[in-house]
């Protein structure tokens, strides 16, 4: 048995080759810097005396900016070159952040918010681009595992020192998050360079299902379903920290270790589990973990303690587990060699939309209905979107072979 586990796990991390690792190493040393966004919601009722809902508008305003900002990667990163983008986009957002932790008016946070968005954003599908194009096709679920991987090795440090650190004094939070934006962008760049250069020619993947990802309605309509289920998963950046807060009575430092638990988790087993499911139709694997992050939210209310809270974290952590790495791998493997930045640019887009509903309607059914609604209606939502992937993977199960690249 433990024979069979470790093979797994050996399996598991091999075959990636450097590329995929070094650009790992950069996710990593840019994540474990994380902590202005998973406490800017405590920082603006807390520091600025703004209400859930003006700081849920703050939020909002950060995802129009990644909106943008998530379709002007793509679209540069098929003209400049994924690590171009990348390097540029890390060395802007740390300086951002400084800016960000200076400012003290609502208009000014807001304008700097708004250009950290942008900034931020435009780094997801470059970076996204680069992990397809250093993978092959048959390990790019894999290959999208590890950039997880070192997202969450990441914020297992991120969001615990930022926790600890905003009992102190909330701006070392912008400046810890400013360097390792900066050390990201010097690895990165003293490693690949600016060229144009694809990173692996061998990375591509198969042919588009069309010429334009905007003409390929199957890959559409995962996008919106995944758009919805986004909105449920981002609760987790404004209305689970105030429930935490609020009604459970946890402090920063408490909350940052309620995130940590997350983190571990997915850095135990996430590669294993993707490597095991590898052979599996990923909208299916993806529609089990809808049911499990909403259920995970669902479960919020109808208890109180660390303990509790910590066992309603792991079902939505397999959740996410089971949705984030396959959706990824899904709009790679759609793309050809021409519109890899537009496919990956729209996944991280659907992101974005997200980011703007998320916080609107969720500090609004939070505030002016009431946290076990908001958590309930998670729940539900997950099921709907479970549902609608399943007919999805049936319906391109009946396509003719090709219909679906996994």
């Amino acid at each position: 048995m433990l024979r069979a586990v470790g093979r797994t796990y050996r399996e598991a991390f091999t075959g990636l080759g450097r590329r995929v690792w070094i650009l790992a190493l950069v996710t990593f040393i840019n994540r474990s810097g994380t902590m202005v966004l998973p406490f800017l919601t405590l920082y603006l009722t807390t520091q600025k005396n703004e209400t859930a809902t003006q700081a849920g508008a703050a939020l909002s305003l950060y995802g129009l900016g990644a909106i943008a900002g998530s379709y002007l990667g793509g679209w540069l990163c098929d003209r400049l070159g994924a690590v171009a983008v990348q390097g540029v986009s890390l060395a802007t957002t740390g300086v951002l952040f400084l800016v960000l932790g200076q400012v003290e008016s609502r208009p000014a946070i807001l304008g700097v918010l708004l250009l950290l968005s942008l900034s931020n954003e435009i780094f997801r599908p470059a970076n996204a681009t680069s992990f397809a194009q250093a993978s092959e096709p048959s390990n790019r679920a894999r290959a999208f595992a590890v950039n997880r991987l070192a997202v969450n090795l990441g914020m297992s440090i991120g969001p615990v020192v930022g926790g600890v650190l905003a009992t102190v004094d909330y701006s070392w939070l912008f400046v810890i998050d400013a360097v390792t934006c900066l050390a990201a962008a010097v690895l990165l760049i003293s490693t690949f360079g600016l060229s144009r250069r694809r990173l692996g020619e061998s990375a591509v993947g198969h042919a588009a299902a069309a010429d334009s990802a905007w003409q390929d309605r199957p890959y559409l309509i995962m996008l919106l379903l995944n758009t919805l289920l986004a909105c449920v998963f981002f609760q987790l950046m404004s209305t689970f920290p105030l429930t935490l807060r609020q009604a459970h009575g946890f402090t920063e430092d408490r909350i940052g270790l309620v995130y940590a638990v997350n983190t571990v988790i997915i850095v135990a087993i996430e590669m294993a589990l993707v490597h095991s499911l590898s052979d599996r139709n990923p909208l299916r694997v993806m529609a089990v973990g809808a049911v499990l992050v909403g259920g995970g939210l669902a479960l919020l209310p109808f208890g109180r303690g660390f303990a509790y809270v910590t066992g309603t974290v792991v079902v939505w952590t397999f959740g996410e587990i089971l949705t984030m790495p396959f959706g990824g791998a899904l709009a790679a493997n759609r793309a050809g060699p021409r519109r890899q930045g537009q496919y990956m640019g729209l996944y991280t887009l659907s992101f974005s939309v997200a980011f703007v509903a998320a916080p609107i309607a969720g500090t609004w059914v939070y505030q002016h209905v009431s946290p076990t609604a908001l958590w309930l209606a998670c729940g539900g939502l997950g099921v709907v979107i479970a549902a609608a992937l399943l007919a999805l993977a049936r319906r391109l199960e009946a396509a003719p072979a090709g219909a679906i690249r996994e």
